[in-house]
């Protein structure tokens, strides 16, 4: 049985675990694109909705598919901004832990365990990926620098849409900015010829303690003839409460090794 299949579900999982969006000063009336504004306008006040806290914790609904596998799980999600994301199933059965210098996490079903850099994350989107980068992508920040020098700006159904002046040969990437929070309501990052494509859509947001953060996201990865979704419901969220961050790895567990 292919190992990386196996760990897939939890791998994606973490990297797209975490949304969150503040409180923009230009709201449309209407919840439509307001014309008039610039792309300078319109990237200021989507840098403006960058999150501001140091811990975070919620309960995350997950449900997986891909072909005929379906699974569901509730699980705790811990971050400490800039430093750690958290995430443990229920009883401490699967546990994750990701920092700037590696990615962790055991599994005590099958008594296995990986210790090992960003490599599989990015082997699995595709992209080369580091701290920085996937928890821009956690929190509903741009993967990639948002700038007007680099990107052009439209407006499709209501939405500003950003896309490099120049896309690259490898993969295309798009951005669809709301109108009335200027956070982003989807990232798409297609690679044609790989025949990948990564689809985050942000579905509901919820006020807590100031910034609106995500209440219901939606995954979609294409690769090759195989899809796979991944929904998230983020209940119980608290911002700034002193949190650990447990993570050992038991002892006779046996380390997955990528090849």
């Amino acid at each position: 049985m292919n190992i990386l299949n196996n760990i897939k579900p939890l791998i994606l999982g973490v990297l797209i675990l975490f949304f969150t969006a503040c409180k923009s000063s230009k709201i449309s009336s209407d919840g439509t694109a307001n014309l008039s504004l610039t792309s300078k306008e319109v990237i200021k006040e989507n840098s403006r909705t960058s999150p501001d806290f140091k811990t975070l914790q919620a309960k995350v609904k997950i449900s997986y598919s891909q072909g005929n596998d379906s699974q569901t799980h509730t699980v705790s999600f811990r971050m400490l901004k800039d430093q750690i994301i958290w995430i443990s199933s229920s009883f401490n059965i699967v546990r994750a832990k990701i920092t700037p210098e590696k990615v962790s996490y055991y599994n005590k079903l099958d008594n296995t365990y990986f210790d090992g850099d960003f490599s599989l994350l990015s082997d699995i989107l595709g992209t080369d990926l580091d701290f920085e980068k996937v928890q821009n992508m956690l929190l509903g920040d741009p993967l990639f620098e948002l700038n007007r020098t680099d990107y052009s700006m439209s407006v499709s159904n209501d939405k500003y849409l950003f896309q490099p002046k120049e896309q690259l040969a490898l993969f295309e990437l798009f951005y669809l900015i709301s109108p009335v929070h200027f956070k982003i309501d989807s990232q798409q990052l297609a690679q044609p010829i790989e025949a990948r494509f990564l689809q985050v859509d942000y579905l509901n947001y919820q006020l807590i303690d100031k910034q609106n953060l995500p209440e219901d996201i939606k995954i979609i990865v294409l690769e090759a003839d195989k899809e796979t979704v991944i929904e998230m419901s983020f209940k119980s969220v608290y911002l700034n409460q002193d949190l650990r961050y447990p993570f050992k790895i038991p002892s006779g567990f046996e380390e997955i090794i990528l090849k």
